[in-house]
């Protein structure tokens, strides 16, 4: 590192003596210049010494910083830490508030030192709660920044597609379009009704009077009807079957009359 020493104007000759032996032993600025890195000659003096001093200082070359993906894996191992902690501090907490408990009036000293060690241990348990939440919100926040990030690219890649799908249209190409086909619609609709059109090669009927004679007919046709209600037949009653004259037993026949009646059977039979 080169020095800059300055002297009170006592004696030139032994000034400038000093100087030099100063400049030989490297530790005196030839000139201003150099000092300021602007040597007179174009030289490097200057700027190798300022470049050192930025090396020197931290002024080199920054390093690249982690990706998002990297900042969210690190921040869940913290986080995974300081979860442990908690249970940790948690712990000890319940086992300084058993030894108070347990020593009580009988230890009073020993108890009142087991609740400030309590009293410390909660301190540390609040403040590791706070840090976890905090954690907590930068790592949220990096992932939405992640998923922005991505849905911006997603979006900006779909605006590239439509950009390309559509850069061969023109607007005044796509009216004209639509305006021949609506065209050539009107004009299939115009053939189609022309074609469908019945043709009666001469025979001029006019649907009115066709209309008249068939409303003649069915009135013609009603009248007919009406007559002929009195000079239909009449039909012929149904014939019931008669009540039979006999009379019904009463109940079973008696034993005689079966004996008989088996015994006029066989004779017959034989």
């Amino acid at each position: 590192m080169t020095a800059v020493v300055s002297f009170a104007p006592v004696d030139d000759v032994a000034a400038r003596r000093l100087k030099e032996g100063l400049a030989k032993a490297g530790l005196l600025a030839r000139s201003e210049a150099e000092v300021r890195g602007t040597p007179r000659g174009g030289g490097g003096r200057g700027e190798d010494a300022m470049s050192g001093l930025g090396r020197l200082f931290g002024r080199g070359k920054k390093e690249k910083g982690p990706t998002p993906e990297e900042a969210i894996q690190k921040l869940k191992e913290t986080e995974k830490i300081l979860i442990k902690k908690q249970e940790f501090l948690e712990q000890k907490i319940q086992q300084e508030l058993q030894t108070a408990k347990k020593h009580g009036t009988k230890n009073k000293r020993a108890a009142l030192q087991a609740l400030r060690r309590k009293k410390r241990l909660e301190q540390q348990l609040a403040q590791t709660d706070g840090t976890l939440s905090t954690l907590e919100f930068q790592r949220e926040a990096i992932e939405n920044a992640t998923t922005n990030a991505e849905v911006l690219r997603t979006m900006e890649v779909a605006a590239q597609g439509m950009k390309k799908a559509y850069q061969d249209m023109d607007i005044d190409k796509v009216d004209e379009l639509m305006a021949d086909i609506t065209e050539q619609q009107e004009l299939a609709q115009q053939i189609s009704d022309a074609i469908s059109r019945p043709v009666g090669f001469g025979d001029d009927v006019d649907e009115d009077e066709l209309l008249e004679e068939l409303e003649e007919l069915e009135q013609e046709k009603l009248a007919q009807e009406l007559l002929n209600v009195g000079n239909e037949e009449e039909e012929p009653p149904v014939k019931l079957p008669s009540v039979p004259s006999t009379h019904l037993p009463a109940g079973p026949a008696p034993k005689e009359d079966e004996d008989e009646e088996l015994k006029q059977l066989a004779e017959w039979v034989s």
